[in-house]
């Protein structure tokens, strides 16, 4: 019995080995792609960063374009788990300035799955993977959706369809990641933490029903 159940913890261990050193493959390779650039970085580069052979990294994945799917899923699961997070709150707020918060906080991540997703659809690479990514995504959009036709119903947000409204939160991040990154402009923002708060209190509020009437009536007046 003690060796059958030594067998076991055996396995287990083995287990948790495999796991923890596909995260760390994971973790390196995502460092090596935001500093680099993805088309300068070679599997070697992953297995030397990682400190295993080369051999090590397709034990865990065929081809790079796994490793940047996986990436990319593992990004939209942990805003999964944001909202998860958020599922109670009152605060009729937070649930769109988390989402901002969440895209906008790591700009370098975001640009290199927005330019991952671009060169995985033109490929048409690993369609299967595509589409469980697509599903987290759809799943996160489901969510952050209800939130704001709870919203619109309530007569907090202009009455437009939920897809403008995630659109205009989306073209908000892409510009807000863009701008962030620019040595030009950066010169001028100053420091980038207070321009982020700054941008997520436009943001939450760039729909506000009320603000944009209030705004209205000042210009009658």
């Amino acid at each position: 019995m003690k060796e059958r159940l030594s067998s076991v913890a055996k396995v287990t261990l083995k287990v948790q080995e495999f796991r923890l050193r596909e995260k760390s493959i994971l973790d390196c390779a995502e460092r090596l792609f935001i500093e680099m650039g993805e088309d300068r970085v070679t599997v070697e580069m992953i297995a030397e960063a990682v400190g295993v052979g080369k051999g090590t990294i397709y034990k865990h994945f065929e081809t790079k374009n796994q490793i940047y799917l996986l990436l990319m899923l593992r990004y939209e699961e942990s805003l999964a788990q944001v909202f998860t997070g958020l599922a109670d709150n009152l605060d009729p707020e937070a649930v769109f300035r988390e989402f901002l918060r969440f895209r906008v906080q790591d700009p370098d991540r975001y640009l290199l799955f927005d330019r991952l997703e671009g060169k995985l659809v033109a490929e048409n690479a690993l369609p299967e993977m595509v589409d469980k990514l697509h599903a987290v995504r759809m799943s996160n959009r489901e969510f952050l959706g209800s939130f704001i036709a709870k919203r619109i119903a309530a007569g907090k947000l202009l009455d437009a369809p939920v897809e403008y409204h995630i659109g205009a939160a989306w073209a908000l991040v892409h510009g807000a990641c863009s701008l962030i990154k620019s040595d030009f402009y950066t010169r001028y923002i100053g420091r980038p933490d207070d321009f982020i708060e700054f941008l997520l209190d436009i943001g939450v509020r760039m729909a506000n029903r009320r603000s944009r009437h209030e705004g209205q009536r000042h210009e009658d007046h």
